[in-house]
C-alpha cells in the first residue's frame, strides 16, 4: 500500500512528517503552512514548536518531545521523551505513551490529522525515519513535506556559499556519528566540508580534519543559532578555531552542547564573508526593540522592524474602555440609520471596533452604511473597515494622519452634498485638529466619544526589569501618551537604551521624563520612525567596523554614566 492510500477505518487519520527548517519561521514552505493549518495534533521538540505553532489552527493538541534522563540529545542516542503541553485541548484523549512513533500512530488511528514536525528536513532526521517505517509497517498513511536542511540554510544565512564557479565538491558530515573512515574520506578531499556538530566539539572536529590530511590554515566558519536573530558566526582556520572561540569567551560555556554548523574549505568563501554576510549585517540585527502599542496597532510596525533584523516586543500602554456616558454614541448610531450624516470618519482601529460593537448591540451590520461616505485615517483603519464589510471612500493619499485626511477631504458643497454633517467617533483624548479642519471646510461635525483610553496594566515583572535594567536595545515612542504611560506602568528605560521618537512633541515629553532622545523621525509616521532607527543602527554598525571594534548591540554595553544628550 502506498503512503497516500487511506486504509479502511482511517479515512480521516493521516500523518505528515514536516520539515520546520533551521529556525527562521519564514523558511517554512507553503505546503508546510497548509499542513499545519489543518492539523489536529502537533508533535515536535520545544524549539520546533516555537517555529511552527503560529501557523497551527486554534485548539490544536500540542505535544513536545523532551530528553529524559535516559536519552542523550547531544550525542544523538536515546529516544525522545513525550510530555503533554496543552491538556485543555484534544491532547487529553491521546494515549499516555513516551514513544513518538506510537503516539503519532495512535493519534492517526483515532482519525486525527497528525503533523510530526522536525528541525531541518525529515529526510535527514533519524527519529523521523524510524517513525515513518513504523507508520508504514502499521498501515498508517503518511506524507513527507521537505524542509530547508540546517546544513544548507545556515551557511546561506551566514554568507558562506558552499560552491564556487569551479564547482568544488561539497561533503556533509555529522560529527556526532561520523566514523574514522568518514573523516579520512573528507580529509583526503579538497572540496568544501559542512560539519554538523556542537559548540564544545568544534575543536575536536577541526582536529579530526587536520589528522585526516587537511591543512591547519584551511579557512573555517562556525555558526550558532543559524537563521535566527541570535545567530553568531566566527571565522578562523582549522588550527585556530578553538583559540578563536576561547578569545570570544564562547568557550568554555554551560551551553557548549548547542548545535552549530561549521564550513571548511579553501573555496567556501570564508574570506569573503564580510561582503556576503547579508543577515548578520542587517541594521538592527538582534536588537530587542520595545514597541509600546497593542499587538493590533503594532502589527505592521513590528513586521517592518523584523525586516531590519530586530526582535520587536509589544507592550500595550493603553487599554480601551466604553465611554462613561453611552447616550451620545447611541444617538449618533441611530442618526446613521436615519440619514443624519453625509460622512463618517474613522481615525483609529479602536473607533471601528467601537462602532461595530454598537451595531451588533442593535442588530445592525455593514448595510447600515448604505448611502453614507466613509473615511479612514490610514491603511490599518481601512483594513479594519474592510473586515467589517465596509470599503472606505476616502483614505489619505499622503500622510496617514488627521492632517493627511484633511488634505484630501472635499469642502462642503450645498449643490452636491444634500447633508452637511459628519459623524466623528473617536477617543476621549483626541486632539481637535480634524474637527477644526472639517469646520473650516464648511462641515458640521458631531464629535462623539466612542471609547475611552486608560493606562494599561503593568507588563510582566520580567519585562519591567528588562526595561529598567537595559535589556532592550531601543524603544519606539509614537506619541507623548506612550512615553507617560510606559514610564508610569513599567518605569524609565535604562540609559543604554536607544530612545526613538515620532516627532518634536513626543521628544519633548521624553526629555521631560529624563530620557535622552537619540532618534527622531523626519516626519510623523511610525514607518518613518522605524526607518530612522534602522539608519541609526546602520551608522552605528559602520562606525564600529571602521574603528575595528566588535559590532555590539546597545544592551551589550553598560556605561557607568549617561551619555551626552544628542538628537539625530
Amino acid at each position: 500500500m502506498s503512503p497516500t492510500t487511506l486504509p479502511a477505518g482511517l479515512e480521516h487519520g493521516h500523518v505528515t512528517f514536516l520539515g520546520a527548517g533551521p529556525g527562521d519561521p519564514g523558511l517554512l514552505t507553503l505546503r508546510a503552512v497548509e499542513a499545519l493549518a489543518n492539523a489536529d495534533v502537533l508533535v515536535a521538540e520545544h524549539e520546533v514548536l516555537d517555529v511552527v505553532r503560529q501557523h497551527a489552527r486554534a485548539g490544536v493538541a500540542e505535544v513536545h518531545t523532551d530528553t529524559g534522563p535516559e536519552s542523550d540529545a547531544v550525542s544523538g542516542t536515546g529516544t525522545p521523551q513525550l510530555a503533554v503541553v496543552d491538556g485543555a485541548s484534544t491532547t487529553a484523549a491521546l494515549p499516555a505513551v513516551r514513544d513518538a512513533a506510537h503516539l503519532v500512530m495512535e493519534a492517526a488511528r483515532s482519525g486525527r490529522r497528525v503533523v510530526r514536525a522536525v528541525s531541518g528536513d525529515p529526510g535527514l532526521d533519524a527519529y523521523a525515519a524510524e517513525e515513518m517505517l513504523a507508520c508504514a509497517a502499521a498501515g498508517v498513511p503518511f506524507e513527507v513535506v521537505p524542509g530547508v536542511a540546517a546544513a544548507v540554510g545556515v551557511p546561506a544565512y551566514a554568507g558562506v556559499p558552499l560552491r564556487d564557479a569551479q564547482g568544488a565538491d561539497v561533503r556533509f558530515v555529522d560529527a556526532r556519528t561520523a566514523s574514522d573512515r568518514c573523516w579520512t574520506e573528507v580529509g583526503a578531499s579538497d572540496g568544501t566540508v559542512v560539519v554538523s556538530t556542537t559548540l564544545d566539539a568544534v575543536g575536536a572536529a577541526a582536529g579530526e580534519l587536520v589528522s585526516a590530511g587537511r591543512k591547519p590554515d584551511t579557512p573555517m566558519t562556525v555558526t550558532v543559532a543559524g537563521t535566527t536573530t541570535r545567530q553568531r558566526t566566527w571565522t578562523a582556520t582549522l588550527g585556530t578555531i578553538a583559540q578563536t572561540l576561547k578569545q570570544a569567551k564562547v568557550l568554555p560555556s554551560p551551553e557548549g552542547g548547542r548545535p552549530v554548523i561549521a564550513v571548511v574549505g579553501e573555496r567556501s568563501a570564508a574570506a569573503q564573508r564580510e561582503q556576503l554576510s547579508w543577515f548578520e549585517s542587517k541594521p538592527l540585527f538582534g536588537w530587542r526593540v520595545l514597541v509600546p502599542r497593542t499587538k493590533e496597532q503594532a502589527a505592521s510596525l513590528s513586521d517592518q522592524l523584523r525586516s531590519y533584523g530586530a526582535v520587536p516586543h509589544e507592550v500595550p500602554t493603553i487599554a480601551v474602555e466604553p465611554p462613561r456616558t453611552p447616550q451620545q454614541m447611541e444617538r449618533a448610531v441611530k442618526g446613521l440609520v436615519t440619514g443624519r450624516y453625509e460622512w463618517i470618519a474613522f481615525t483609529s482601529v479602536n473607533a471601528v471596533k467601537a462602532v461595530r460593537e454598537k451595531f451588533e448591540e442593535y442588530g445592525l451590520d455593514a448595510r447600515a452604511f448604505a448611502g453614507i461616505k466613509v473615511a479612514a485615517v490610514g491603511e490599518q483603519t481601512a483594513k479594519a473597515l474592510v473586515a467589517f464589510g465596509v470599503k472606505p471612500d476616502l483614505v489619505p493619499s499622503g500622510e496617514q494622519s488627521a492632517a493627511g485626511l484633511l488634505e484630501d477631504w472635499p469642502p462642503y458643497d450645498p449643490v452636491f452634498d444634500p447633508i452637511d454633517r459628519v459623524f466623528l467617533p473617536r477617543a476621549d483624548i483626541a486632539t481637535e485638529t480634524l474637527v477644526a479642519g472639517l469646520i473650516e471646510l464648511g462641515w458640521e461635525v458631531d464629535d462623539v466619544t466612542a471609547y475611552r483610553t486608560v493606562r494599561a496594566s503593568p507588563p510582566p515583572a520580567e519585562t519591567r526589569e528588562a526595561i529598567k535594567g537595559g535589556g532592550f536595545d531601543a524603544v519606539l515612542f509614537t506619541s507623548s501618551s506612550t512615553v507617560r504611560n510606559l514610564v508610569g506602568i513599567a518605569g524609565k528605560p535604562h540609559n543604554v537604551t536607544v530612545i526613538a521618537c515620532i516627532g518634536p512633541a513626543t521628544a519633548k515629553t521624553a526629555e521631560e521624563h529624563g530620557l535622552r532622545v537619540d532618534v527622531m523621525a523626519p516626519e510623523p509616521s511610525v514607518h518613518k520612525l522605524a526607518e530612522a532607527l534602522a539608519d541609526f543602527g546602520m551608522r552605528r554598525r559602520a562606525a564600529a567596523v571602521e574603528a575595528g571594534d566588535p559590532v555590539t548591540r546597545p544592551s551589550e554595553r553598560r556605561p557607568g554614566a549617561r551619555r551626552r544628550r544628542s538628537t539625530t
